[in-house]
């Protein structure tokens, strides 16, 4: 009987959790995890079919998973494995990348590297690929709107004053995929990033995702 009641309870307080109330009090309520995992529903209710679609499609033109799987630092620095439509062929094992030494951080521009498939080019140019977030979403890893999850190996190349980026959860976007993503120095993402945590709010996150599709559809700063 004790047990029946201590799982419901535990059942109980994942479900408030997921919804929205914080751990501390069921008077606290967070209406930015509401809005993530409600709008992180909807999204994968509506593009259901064409993800679903992409996800047969990346399994006919080339060996391998479906889903491309690494490790990334989410909030307060804590690895977390993120999901994304894998876009490139699988690297055999002699051709799997160093670790990333990057001599100037601060002019640092992440480029891809690997071969791309034909679905896995088109994928990356209308974001598609990074729709496999929505499920980091969903398990509290990430929200809609941060900065986004970075490798592990290039956090710990990192400037101090950057890791104040960690305070808040990883995004699929954020501000600085709405003004350059891809095309930004890594000095560039950062004051972006920054500004962002000592900016958030409820109202600019909604403003952030609007601007989003916008440049989605323009294809700004994809690779």
């Amino acid at each position: 009987m004790h047990r029946s009641r201590d799982l419901d309870q535990t059942t109980s307080a994942n479900a408030q959790r997921a919804a929205g109330w914080t751990e501390n009090s069921t008077s606290t309520f967070d209406p930015t995890r509401l809005f993530d995992v409600v709008a992180a529903t909807l999204a994968l209710v509506i593009f259901g079919p064409v993800l679903a679609l992409v996800g047969v499609l990346i399994k006919l033109e080339a060996p391998g998973p479906v889903f491309f799987r690494q490790q990334r630092v989410g909030k307060d620095e804590k690895p977390f494995e993120v999901y994304k439509f894998r876009s490139m062929t699988v690297a055999k094992p002699e051709e799997q990348r160093e670790t990333t030494e990057i001599a100037d951080i601060e002019s640092f521009q992440f480029t891809p590297r690997g071969q791309k498939t034909v679905i896995g080019r088109t994928i990356r140019a209308c974001s598609l690929d990074e729709m496999a977030n929505l499920l980091n979403v969903l398990k509290g890893e990430m929200a809609i709107i941060g900065p986004r999850p970075d490798e592990i190996e290039i956090v710990a190349q990192y400037k101090p004053e950057w890791r104040r980026r960690h305070s808040v959860k990883p995004g699929i976007t954020g501000l600085a995929q709405i003004h350059g993503r891809a095309d930004l120095t890594y000095a560039e993402t950062m004051a972006y990033d920054l500004e962002y945590v000592d900016k958030r709010s409820f109202k600019n996150d909604i403003r952030i995702l609007l601007s989003t599709f916008g440049v989605v559809a323009r294809r700004e700063g994809a690779r």
